[in-house]
């Protein structure tokens, strides 16, 4: 490890809510954080209370980015206007490619108990923002899962780990890391994330130390540029690292669409109005 992340700035979410009420914590995609190229947005789900949950996201379209959903409790049933159909349950994850576009639902499937999880927005760079839409989708025993003599356990989503532990999802164009990290009280992680990588921290449970800084639970943290990040537990901690390689160009957001220019996006909503998606 040569040169060393730390932490540049920290964030917290802020309450929010999407789809039909669901309620949330928006933390990449805020006011104070509008995107970390090539991440767009990143939610934070988690609560045992029904009304908070149960209308779920009925159908809606996206266009010109991913979605990953990756749940830490509860089942959620996703459909789309391609045909497909599967279950997201508790430790699984969905990798979707919208690209020219596509019309899916993500609905609870469970009427009470603890639904909790994440969803990512990353980028697609200007090339592929039109292609096939696809999936990636794994059940929690298809992620590879390093575990330590200590008990610390590392799910590796995609990227690799220091140990060589490969994740499952393949990308090639953000080239992304995404370990779910449980770090056990007095374990050290070094983890190294390619030299121009965006790379943050998001702390869903304790609390962890980069150099003299210390990050913790509902904190984002992001990290300064370096070839690898040393992190350290005092207590027993869960988090996410994440990194992917910027795509430096131009992003025009208007709700599900995220293309390159003004004109791109009014063709989305064109698209989608005339039934092109």
């Amino acid at each position: 490890m040569n040169h060393p992340r730390t932490i540049q700035q920290r964030y917290y979410g802020l309450s929010a809510s999407d789809g039909d009420g669901v309620k949330l914590t928006r933390i990449i995609g805020q006011p104070q954080l509008k995107n970390l190229d090539p991440f767009l947005m990143l939610d934070a789900f988690g609560t045992d209370r029904p009304q908070d949950y149960i209308g779920g996201f009925p159908p809606h379209p996206h266009r010109g980015f991913e979605t990953v959903t990756y749940l830490l409790a509860g089942r959620m049933r996703h459909r789309d206007s391609q045909g497909n159909e599967g279950v997201i349950e508790a430790g699984g994850v969905q990798w979707m490619t919208a690209g020219r576009g596509i019309i899916h639902s993500e609905m609870p499937e469970q009427q009470d108990g603890l639904l909790m999880g994440f969803q990512l927005w990353v980028n697609l760079p200007a090339h592929a923002k039109m292609s096939e839409p696809s999936y990636q989708e794994f059940l929690p025993h298809k992620i590879p899962e390093e575990v330590w003599n200590s008990g610390t356990h590392i799910k590796v989503i995609a990227g690799q780990t220091a140990k060589g532990t490969q994740g499952i999802i393949k990308n090639r164009f953000v080239y992304p890391t995404y370990l779910d990290v449980q770090l056990q009280a007095g374990d050290t992680l070094e983890q190294p994330i390619p030299a121009g990588h965006t790379a943050f921290i998001y702390v869903h449970e304790g609390a962890i130390s980069i150099g003299e800084e210390t990050l913790c639970a509902k904190e984002l943290g992001v990290l300064s540029d370096g070839d690898a990040v040393r992190i350290a537990a005092t207590e027993t901690s869960r988090f996410l690292l994440v990194a992917g390689q910027p795509l430096n160009e131009p992003i025009v957001q208007r709700g599900p669409f995220v293309m390159n220019t003004q004109e791109e996006i009014q063709q989305a909503f064109d698209d989608y109005q005339n039934g092109r998606f």
